[in-house]
């Protein structure tokens, strides 16, 4: 008989304010910590910022009045070794451009996608029926 392993999975509505993107950062790194992943650890750093960006991006291109955000994190199995989080929000007709050259230094805003790209090993964006996104990114956990 073949054993099938579930995934580690964590999924919270959170509210479309700075405040609840702040809030998925730190859900985030108490949620890494409960699965064995300490605060201080490259996994959990680099998944806070990750998330800090993917929700940040979703309370200000993706707000809908009166909706908010859902982050969810998934560790899938010990062989796949990855993390993958996800953050849905209400805006499906503002979807993620990918980052094809690099904003000034002085710019006010284009490098939180630059920097999810650089510290994933991959990332993108699906429709999230009947009128959001999901944008997601996947980080190695060794």
């Amino acid at each position: 008989m073949k054993t099938q392993i579930s995934p580690l999975r964590f999924s919270q509505l959170l509210s479309a304010t700075p405040r609840g993107a702040r809030l998925a950062r730190l859900l985030t790194v108490q949620q890494l910590d409960a699965w064995g992943w300490p605060p201080s650890c490259a996994v959990s750093e680099t998944a806070a910022l990750v998330v800090a960006e993917l929700a940040a991006n979703a309370v200000t291109h993706g707000r809908a009045q009166g909706r908010g955000f859902r982050l969810t994190l998934t560790v899938g199995t010990s062989a796949s070794g990855t993390l993958r989080v996800e953050v849905t929000d209400a805006r499906g007709d503002r979807a993620p451009h990918p980052c094809t050259t690099a904003p000034g230094p002085t710019a006010d805003s284009g490098h939180g996608l630059l920097l999810v790209e650089a510290l994933t090993t991959r990332w993108g964006w699906e429709p999230w029926p009947p009128s959001g996104k999901t944008v997601w990114a996947c980080l190695p956990l060794f």
